[in-house]
């Protein structure tokens, strides 16, 4: 192992030697510096090997011994390769000769790539030479396109293109004559641009990029372009005149559908309007002057042509003598002396008149006024006509109303959308002021001969909506002076109608009215279904607990005068109006009151009897009470008549009650007022000098005669209620009333004999009727009803 190890290390130092030395033959002289330097390298790779190591420090190893036996293998080595090589020598000359080939192959190789990168260079110059002169070519094409699409631009601006032309000067006005013109308008705006309005933010061309910086008029194509678009653009606006002429033609044409034309072919080719007040001012104001005397006749003919067909459906209901107290005579036909039943109060009862406001006052309480219109639309007068229908002039007023403002809508939309106008001297009075005038005209020819307050107060109601309508259109500037004017015409003839029915109160007596029965009178029925309309139609749609607008010359019908629900002849919590129209309605109301009351008693005065006369004051009392409550109104008007009916109530008892039993009250009435001035000793028993104060024989026979009669008196009572009040009801309370008086008119029979015979009662007591019964017998009575 030792012996291997050094050979190994020996071998590795000689070949390290034989490689290094060939090295440094090939090299330049090695100097002693470096020969030292190797044989330590040496020595270092000697001494490494470790068998070799080991030898060396237990003494073991004979270097003399082991020089020689490395020589020794190394010659043996020696021969082995020489023999290797000399086996080898015929493949190694073969792979010589091949090397040679390769060399040559080489060699050839070698000049022909030298060529090639003769050639390459020359072609890299070349390339450069293309790559200058392709990027000189990029920059002329992109300079040159810079200036294709400038003049593009410009071209487009300025050149007229066939099928432009074509169209405006023959083409039909449509959408397409539509977009040339506005073709047109914006190549004759860019034509005429110059210098000042290179900085203008409103300039199509900033700068005037699309003419290279030079102001489109004054290039040599804007200039020839000029002429011709001036004539194209008088042909424009020579054919948008024709159309807009011609339609305005079909506006005048009868049974035309206005709001149609107006969108389809108005509305549409709104922009040639526009054209026409920058390109001619003249013909636009001419366009504008045909369609305002177009629609002003177009509407005054059509509302009037309306309203002629609506009178022809008029209900008039009332007329100059139905008044609330009419004379008796104008309430029968000619050939016969009978009242007829319908001249009766047809123009006093509301019924269902008032629908004419459910579309109104469910606007103002909210609710859709689309939806709301649908609940009583406007009056299509032919099929009415077909139909024979007739409707209260109020209908006819909302159905006029309704369509006028609706089209005064359109008409202040459209002209603001089509003219463009928004001040003060907008086209819309033009157009309808004719017909405003017109309406109005209608309206005062219709109330100059209207005696309906019921119309003219639902009218007043109906105009109140219309103004909040219109304010919620946003059309109140222009409407709203129109609906005062509506207004001012319908108060005062209301006022006049209502003095008309005060005159007729006043001035009325038994001889024109027959006053001569005890039953309810046709004017208490009048006078209540009158009243109760008004207020029915006031407090409609009012809102419970709403402020008043105190001092309003134009207070809303339906805030006119909260009602009082208070038991008393006046209000305590309604809000003073004082002033106001509705103050003066409220007024009126009040006097009528109390000249019905007065009427009333001069109609009972003419009864013979003082009996008679409280019959007719209660019947007529229950009457007008009974019709306030049918009619579900609640107010001082209920509040007084209630009243004034309880006391009539109480006097037709003790009338009643005399009747029968006049005696023992009167005996009840006289004892107990000389009793009250008698002052009794303290402690007295017995009898407190009964001579001094009844007659017993006068009581006695009192006793008798009630308890033989008493029961034949309660049936004449029954009979005489029954008979005198036509009112059910009314005639039980009357009934329970007497009965109720009755019994405590002889409890206090009995209570006058107690005190006066205080310690022993008379004989004839005996004979006294139980008051329990009396009780007996009026309940058998009432069961009996």
């Amino acid at each position: 192992m030792t012996l291997n190890a050094g050979r190994k290390a020996s071998a590795g130092s000689n070949q390290t030697r034989s490689n290094k030395p060939s090295t440094a033959s090939n090299s330049s002289n090695i100097t002693p510096e470096d020969e030292s330097e190797r044989l330590s390298a040496d020595l270092a790779l000697f001494l490494s090997n470790p068998s070799l190591q080991s030898a060396l420090a237990d003494g073991s190893l004979d270097l003399a011994s082991y020089s020689s036996t490395i020589n020794s293998e190394l010659a043996t080595l020696e021969r082995e390769c020489i023999a290797l090589h000399r086996q080898a020598a015929p493949d190694i000359r073969i792979l010589r000769d091949e090397m040679d080939v390769c060399d040559s192959i080489l060699a050839g190789l070698q000049e022909m790539l030298l060529g090639f990168q003769a050639d390459l260079s020359g072609l890299s110059g070349d390339i450069r030479q293309l790559q200058e002169q392709s990027r000189s070519l990029a920059i002329k094409v992109d300079n040159r396109r810079e200036a294709e699409e400038g003049l593009r631009l410009f071209l487009e601006r300025v050149v007229v293109p066939p099928n432009l032309a074509e169209v405006i000067c023959r083409g039909d006005v449509d959408e397409l004559f539509l977009e040339c013109v506005k073709d047109l308008e914006e190549k004759y705006a860019y034509v005429h641009l110059t210098d000042r309005d290179i900085d203008d933010a409103a300039c199509p061309d900033p700068g005037f990029t699309a003419s290279a910086g030079v102001p489109p008029a004054w290039t040599v194509a804007g200039k020839e372009m000029e002429e011709h678009l001036a004539k194209l653009r008088l042909r424009a606006i020579s054919r948008t005149r024709t159309y807009f002429l011609d339609i305005m033609k079909e506006l005048r044409r009868p049974k035309t559908h206005i709001r149609m034309i107006q969108t389809h072919a108005l509305l549409k080719y709104g922009y040639l309007v526009d054209f026409l007040l920058v390109a001619s001012p003249t013909i636009h104001g001419e366009i504008r002057d045909v369609y305002v005397e177009s629609m002003s006749k177009t509407l005054h003919t059509l509302f009037r042509t309306y309203h002629k067909q609506l009178l022809t459906l008029d209900l008039r209901l009332a007329t100059r003598v139905d008044l609330i107290a009419v004379e008796e005579a104008a309430l029968r036909d000619a050939f016969s002396t009978k009242v007829n039943m319908r001249k009766r109060g047809d123009a006093f009862v509301l019924g269902d008149r008032a629908k004419v406001l459910d579309g109104a006052i469910s606007a103002e309480s909210g609710l859709d006024a689309a939806a709301a219109v649908v609940l009583i639309p406007p009056i299509n007068a032919h099929v009415a006509s077909m139909n024979g229908e007739k409707y209260p002039y109020e209908m006819i007023f909302r159905s006029i109303m309704s369509h006028l403002i609706d089209a005064a809508t359109n008409e202040y939309v459209f002209a603001r959308q089509f003219f463009k106008e928004y001040g003060q001297n907008d086209c819309f009075h033009a157009i309808f002021g004719k017909t405003l005038s017109l309406v109005l005209e209608q309206l005062e020819n219709y109330l100059f001969n209207c005696h309906d307050a019921i119309a003219i107060l639902l009218m007043i109601k109906l105009t109140h909506s219309y103004k909040r309508t219109v304010k919620a259109r946003r059309i109140d500037k222009v409407l709203e002076p129109f609906l005062d004017r509506v207004t001012n015409l319908l108060w005062p003839r209301l006022k006049m109608v209502m003095d008309a029915h005060l005159r007729s109160i006043r001035s009325a007596n038994a001889k024109k009215c027959g006053g001569g029965d005890i039953h309810p009178h046709l004017i208490s029925r009048r006078y209540a279904e009158f009243t109760c309309s008004i207020l029915l139609i006031l407090n409609r749609g009012r809102k419970a607990g709403s402020n008043m607008d105190a001092g309003n010359d134009k207070l809303p019908a339906d805030k006119i005068m909260p009602r009082s629900s208070s038991h008393g002849s006046s209000a305590t919590s309604a809000p003073s109006h004082r002033g106001s129209a509705g103050d003066m309605l409220m007024n009126d109301l009040d006097v009528m009151l109390e000249e019905m009351n007065l009427l009333l008693k001069r109609l009972a005065d003419e009864h013979s009897s003082n009996k008679k006369r409280v019959v007719f004051m209660i019947n007529n009392l229950d009457q007008i009470i009974t019709i306030f409550k049918e009619r579900r109104v609640a107010g001082k008007e209920l509040n007084r008549f209630s009243e004034i009916l309880v006391h009539q109530r109480e006097l037709f008892v003790e009338e009643e009650l005399l009747q029968t039993f006049s005696k023992m009250i009167a005996f009840v009435q006289q004892t107990e007022a000389h009793m009250s001035g008698i002052s009794v000793p303290r402690g007295a028993r017995g009898v407190a000098a009964p001579a001094d104060v009844v007659n017993p024989e006068v009581v006695e026979s009192l006793v008798r005669e009630f308890a033989s009669n008493w029961k034949s008196g309660i049936e004449q009572i029954n009979r005489n209620v029954l008979s005198y009040f036509s009112n059910f009801r009314n005639g039980m309370e009357i009934l329970k009333q007497v009965l109720t008086q009755l019994l405590l008119y002889y409890t206090r029979f009995q209570d006058v004999i107690r005190k006066v015979w205080r310690g022993k009662p008379p004989s004839f007591c005996k004979d006294l009727v139980s008051t329990s019964v009396i009780l007996a017998e009026i309940k058998k009575h009432a069961l009996s009803i």
